[in-house]
């Protein structure tokens, strides 16, 4: 059981059910705010409205990112019409294109056991797999980053032949413009910081010279570029607030109050390697040894971009769980090195903290109920207890089977039975999230906004100091946004004439239109309604939780 990586016919069938059940859990839960519906419903008015240039989020511009990801969703949705799958299907892709793509980097660079393991370990690591769930930019900008990665990877090994390492340098360009065009400037700013690292660790200054310099500036405009020309062009405020704003005084500034702990992004790492904590430690020491002879040093790449990512964004002003993602290609290519090489004790080690996680997992389930935040949510959690229980059993029987492969020196089943538990036991959590999901963004509200009117285009729907990011997706329709700012203040500042800027002028407009026979929706935050009502505002409850209301004025 130490030959599986050469058995095609488990690497196929692995590789389907791989598939089949990543894909199929994209439709498994409502989309969660509010990144999912933010995504979603940017794409849903691309496709309404065919403007492929200019972005907009609830009608009013929004520059705060590039475009590729609402392009990506908005083309899905003219192909598969509208639905929560369609919303995550760039996102599951990249997170596929990513583990064949590191799998098959680690075969050509490091050999054909090391790629197959790589490809198992990316494939179960928990963020990664979670991420490849997730209708988020994260996973976009990761899938471009991991070709620009493993592309550099293939050119440069010190077999490449020459046409080879001219075109893998040629998709590594593409990779960064893509990256760009995913979430801005870190799509080359990133791995250009690696490519200089790695030059004076390793020492290797001749690596410039194969870099076809020339030919991948050209090719990375050429994708790159025209977009932010002719956005530029229909919106001249769009490049000072997207180039400086966005990413200078996001890095450098606290005004985004996203600050958080020195140490978020070394725990994120460990927490997202699961299962693969137990060798993580020891695969980055691998990354900073000798490679024999070789010029080129690919594990020291790997390494650098590991560290590069991880301390650029720790250094960052702004830090959110989602930039740690693309770290993880190079996280696997180091774990399947070490996994190759390293010991049977390292290895059961591996296996004994995969069995304790799914144990932590099983003490946890009697106590998640502690959970709910909100009133009337505790069923929620008690209907998520079973998923979370399954999810331990996994990761225990998992690690455990893990454990004792790993003592009779199955090096091959012990990896595999790793990877099963790890990607299992991921699934599993986040499809049993769905009664958690609804909750958030507020789906159960939507057979009262329809008997409200609020599909009808005709009616006029406001959000009140609040703005229900999955929700106005689900509506298939853009709102009103009253007292309410945030993201939106800087398209807003373009095009104020698009929301009610204060609660009092609100009034005005609900009450004319009462008296005047017109029907109106709002969604409130629930602590408002009371005072409406006080005030004598005419409005009745058609709906409401813990998180939003639903009134209309008639």
């Amino acid at each position: 059981m130490n030959e599986l990586y050469r058995n095609k016919r488990l690497a196929w069938t692995l590789l389907i059910v791989f598939i089949v059940a990543l894909l199929f859990a994209l439709g498994a839960r409502t989309l969660v705010p509010p990144d999912e519906g933010r995504y979603a419903e940017m794409a849903r008015e691309m496709f309404a409205s065919g403007d492929w240039i200019t972005t907009r989020l609830n009608g009013i511009k929004y520059f705060e990112k590039p475009p590729l990801q609402t392009w990506m969703n908005a083309l899905t949705f003219e192909l598969f019409g509208l639905g929560e799958w369609q919303a995550r299907l760039w996102t599951g892709l990249c997170g596929l294109f990513g583990v064949l793509l590191t799998g098959y980097a680690g075969r050509r660079v490091f050999g054909e056991r090391v790629g197959f393991y790589a490809a198992l370990v990316l494939g179960s690591c928990f963020y990664w797999v979670a991420c490849s769930q997730i209708d988020s930019l994260d996973m976009g900008v990761s899938g471009m980053m991991t070709l620009a990665l493993c592309a550099l990877l293939i050119a440069q090994r010190d077999d490449a032949p020459p046409s080879e390492q001219r075109n893998w340098m040629l998709a590594c360009w593409a990779g960064m413009a893509l990256s760009m065009l995913a979430k801005g400037l870190i799509g080359i700013v990133l791995p250009g910081a690696v490519l200089v690292v790695y030059t004076v660790a390793a020492r290797d200054w001749k690596i410039w010279t194969r870099l076809h310099i020339g030919k991948g500036l050209l090719l990375f405009f050429v994708i790159g570029a025209p977009w932010f020309v002719l956005v530029g062009l229909k919106n001249p405020e769009q490049p000072h607030f997207f180039f400086i704003h966005e990413h200078f005084e996001r890095f450098l500034l606290k005004e985004h109050h996203r600050e958080a702990a020195w140490w978020i992004f070394f725990a994120l790492l460990a927490a997202g390697s699961v299962p693969w904590l137990g060798v993580l430690v020891q695969s980055l020491v691998l990354g900073a040894r000798g490679e024999g002879a070789k010029q080129f040093r690919p594990r020291l790449m790997a390494l650098v971009w590991v560290a590069v990512i991880v301390l650029f964004f720790t250094k960052s002003n702004s830090k959110l769980p989602g930039y740690i993602l693309p770290v993880f290609p190079g996280v696997a290519l180091l774990v399947a090195n070490y996994l190759d090489a390293g010991t049977r004790r390292s290895r059961m080690l591996t296996a004994g903290l995969t069995a304790l996680l799914g144990v932590a997992l099983l003490v946890t389930v009697p106590n998640m109920l502690e959970l709910a935040k909100h009133p009337g949510e505790t069923a929620l959690y008690a209907a998520y207890q079973p998923w979370v229980l399954a999810a331990g059993l996994v990761m225990l029987i998992g690690g455990a089977l893990a454990l004792l492969t790993a003592r009779q020196m199955q090096r091959d089943l012990t990896v595999l039975a790793l990877a099963i538990a790890g990607f299992a036991g991921t699934e599993l959590m986040l499809s049993g999230f769905e009664p958690i999901a609804q909750a958030r963004a507020g789906t159960t509200m939507l057979p009262a906004l329809a008997r409200a009117g609020a599909l009808d285009p005709k009616t006029k729907v406001f959000s009140v100091g609040i703005y229900e990011q999955s929700l106005t997706f689900y509506l298939n329709r853009t709102v009103t946004l009253v007292d309410y700012w945030d993201e939106f203040t800087f398209g807003l500042q373009q095009q104020p004439e698009l929301s009610i800027p204060t609660i009092p002028a609100w009034i005005e407009v609900w009450r004319r239109d009462a008296a005047q026979g017109v029907h109106d929706v709002a969604i409130i935050r629930p602590e408002l309604v009371a005072g409406l009502q006080a005030a004598g505002v005419p409005l009745r409850v058609v709906a409401g939780d813990s998180r939003r209301t639903v009134i209309v004025n008639h």
